[in-house]
Formats: structure tokens, sequence, C-alpha cells
């Protein structure tokens, strides 16, 4: 058994509203109080877009053994698809009115939290989460996560992060995120850091520069901010003032050295990137200024080398693959190489479209970038790719000028890019600053037809 809640005492903070503290105590009576209107069995898709209000229906769901569903998306086609594998899924939603074509319970709060003594346990085989990825046909694949293993991974996690901060654990630490609840990154690294790690997060999700300083503002320290390369760089682009924070959290794409050191100066804080997936979860992290070098999970061992590397121990319950190529250094250190999805084979030359974004990502006056491989357009024998960039302070030709001086140095001439094209933005997800492949590819050609 598991308690559904650690690391702080009951009045302590689990949350941030408006700078007003919500303790814990307060959690698990809204949690009960949640529990009791739910309906008798299901599977609960969790719409809140209030961090504080989703991890009220993660506990309420769990003490009613029911799991929480956790879609890539929230759109009409893939909650019904949701339908088919769980025909008793409902949503959790702040109000009634929604258009999900799903039965609705609308969050209410408790009415008092002085009846709370002790935070209820939980089995640790209880079933917590579906993670659900879209697999090659576009249908919803699920990922079972037990409470047991994500009790592990989190309080590994959380005493990373209190090494990084040179402090004993996360009591009293206030956090900030970009990213949502619903995200697989947002939900380990800001709803389970609070619930069992002892730190508390600000309920809501600022996106534009200045909320989010203001949101950082309001809090007291230390202070850790949550996001994603995407969301950093327009932060820091913003030329706003920013207050101190003492750990920025990156994930979902990997940082380059320059935008990390600039975060670092601008913020006085680390900046440590997260390396996980949806298989095996968190699994290890680094200082991006120090080096390339990862450094796993304390009990996390690697295996193998390159495509072909699997992880386990600790919250790996059995060896699981990893969809990365690593250069594994030791059983505990590794170099991220690129994904084995994002491989590209040119001329009989093989790369990896992350590691190539990243380079392109460097070049100076580049704000974003990203390579393309058409399926569809041949030279000869052999496809090229393109780039895309958005550099609003150069011209077209100096885009192309400082593109090419910036990769010929580094990328196999093979790689270069046949085609690069000034945009003014790039088609990111606003909530995780990922470029979907399909939705990306579909924006590449008409792009590329419309000029």
């Amino acid at each position: 058994m598991s308690a559904l809640i650690a690391g702080a005492g009951l009045d302590a903070p689990i949350a941030w509203r408006g700078g007003l503290p919500i303790t814990r105590r307060r959690y698990l009576a809204d949690v009960q109080a949640l529990a009791a209107r739910l309906p008798d069995d299901g599977a609960m898709l969790n719409l809140s877009g209030d961090r504080y209000r989703f991890a009220v229906g993660l506990g309420a769901a769990m003490l009613r053994g029911q799991p929480n569903l956790m879609p890539p998306n929230h759109q009409r086609e893939t909650v019904a698809r949701l339908l088919n594998l769980f025909p008793r899924a409902y949503a959790l939603v702040d109000r009634h009115e929604t258009e999900v074509d799903l039965p609705c319970v609308a969050y209410a709060d408790a009415l008092d939290a002085d009846h709370v003594q002790a935070a209820p346990t939980l089995p640790r085989a209880a079933l917590a989460a579906h993670v659900l990825t879209s697999g090659s046909t576009g249908l919803p694949v699920p990922h079972a996560k037990l409470w047991g293993p994500l009790v592990d991974c989190t309080v590994a996690g959380a005493q990373r992060l209190a090494d990084h901060l040179g402090l004993p654990d996360l009591t009293g630490l206030s956090l900030v995120a970009t990213v949502p609840p619903q995200h697989m990154y947002g939900f380990e690294s800001t709803v389970l850091i609070a619930l069992l790690g002892g730190a508390a997060f600000d309920a809501d999700r600022p996106f534009y520069p200045a909320d989010i300083a203001a949101a950082l503002a309001r809090l007291p320290r230390p202070r850790m901010l949550v996001t994603t390369p995407f969301h950093l760089r327009m932060l820091l682009d913003a030329g706003i003032a920013l207050p101190q924070v003492d750990l920025v959290l990156s994930a979902t794409a990997p940082l380059s050295p320059q935008l990390a050191a600039r975060a670092e100066a601008a913020l006085q804080g680390q900046l440590v990137e997260i390396y996980g997936c949806t298989e095996a979860g968190q699994v290890a992290t680094r200082r991006t200024t120090d080096g390339p070098e990862w450094l796993a999970y304390d009990g996390l061992s690697l295996s193998g080398d390159g495509e072909r590397t699997q992880v386990q121990g600790g919250h790996v319950i059995a060896p699981t693959p990893l969809a990365d190529i690593l250069d594994v250094l030791s059983p505990t250190r590794f170099r991220l190489l690129g994904r084995s999805n994002d491989l590209i084979n040119i001329a009989g030359k093989r790369n990896s479209l992350a590691h190539l974004n990243f380079h392109l990502n460097t070049t100076p006056g580049v704000e974003d970038g990203a390579f393309w491989l058409p399926a569809d357009e041949v030279d000869g024998a052999v496809t090229r790719l393109v780039a895309f960039v958005v550099a609003p302070t150069l011209s077209p030709a100096q885009v192309h000028e400082a593109v090419l001086a910036s990769l010929r140095p580094r990328v196999d001439p093979v790689f270069l890019p046949r085609r690069i094209v000034a945009v003014p933005a790039l088609p990111r997800e606003p909530s995780t600053g990922k470029l979907p492949a399909i939705a990306f590819g579909e924006w590449a050609r008409q792009t590329l037809a419309a000029r």
C-alpha cells in the first residue's frame, strides 16, 4: 500500500491559486467529496483546465478504483475512439456545458476539511491511469500505469530534483508549469511531484510570457518552472523582467546548450532536462550546460546500445526497450543520439531528424526550425530535405546563407536542405510545443504548394 499524498504535513500547501495556498488537508477533503459523486463504475477522462482540479479528479477516481484516461488530445474523433476501448468512460469537466460526447460530472469543492486526519492508502497494484498514444494506425494505444511504479518513479525523480537544488527534499518547493497535467510530462513533474514529493504547484497554466513571469513572482522560493523548449524560447525572447527561478525543468524535445545557457542567465537558476518515455516513465536527467551526458535515476540500469537499448530496475519492473538511439557509456550514463522513429536514410546514409533539428536551431538568428523529408518528391533517385525556419530578423536570403553556414561544418552534405523556407511560425501544439508528424507533414505540403 502507498499513501495518496506524502512528503509534507497535511497543513502544508499542495497547490497555490492566485498566490493563496491550498492545503493538503483541503485537497483530501475535495478528493473525498468528488469521489462520492462519481459513477459506480467507469474510467475518467479529466478535462479540467485547472491543475488543482485535475489532481482532485485523479485522487477521486483512484479512491473509487477507476483509472484516469490520458489520450494525446481531446479532439472529438479521439474521444469517440476512446469509447471503443472504454465503453463506460465519462468526463470530469469544470462545468456542465461541454462539447465532448461523454457522460459528464461537473467539479465541485468540498464544504469543509476539518474532518480529514490522514491520507488514504492505495494498493500498489491499483491501476492509476491509461496513457494513450497514437499507434501507426492512428488508433489510441493504452499503456497501463500502476500506482506502485508511479510512486517509485516520482520519489526517485523528486530526490534527483532535490539533489540538483542542493536540498534534502522538495518540501516547500513552489512550481509553475506551462505544460498541461493531462500530458505525461506534466502529470509526473507537476501533479505527482506535489502529491508525493512535498512540492506545491500553481493551479493555473500560464501561456503568455507576462503571465508566466507573474505566476512565478507571486510564489515563494524556492521556485521551479516546468516547461518545454518551445515555451522557454518564447519566454526568453519576450524581453520582459523575470523573477529568479531556482530550477528550470524542460522536456518533450532536446534543448540546445545555447538556449539552456540563456535560460540560466535570465532566470538565475539551473536548467535540468528530463529524459523519459511513455512505456518506462521518467528515466534520467542532465544539466544541459554541463554537457551531453544523461544520468539515470537511482535503481535504473541501461543495457544494450544504439537502437536496441533497454532499461530496467527501480520503477521499471520488466526490461523495457527505449524508442531512441542511445550511446550507452555505462549502466547509468548515456548520450541521446535521436529517436528510432525519426531516422532517415538519404543516399545510403542515416541520420536523425532530432539531431538535424538540434543543429538547425543553433543557427544565429533562428528562433525556431524543423526539417521535413518529403515522401513524394525525388531528385533523380535521392529525396532531399526541406528546412522550415522562423527567423524574423533575417531576410530570406540571409536565412538561406546563415542556415547553410551553420550546418555545413557539422552535417554531411547529403543532409543539407535543398530548400530553406522562411515562415512566420511552425504549427506546434500550444500545450507541449511538439510538432505532430502527420499534421506537420500536411502543413509542410500546403506551405510549399502555396509558394
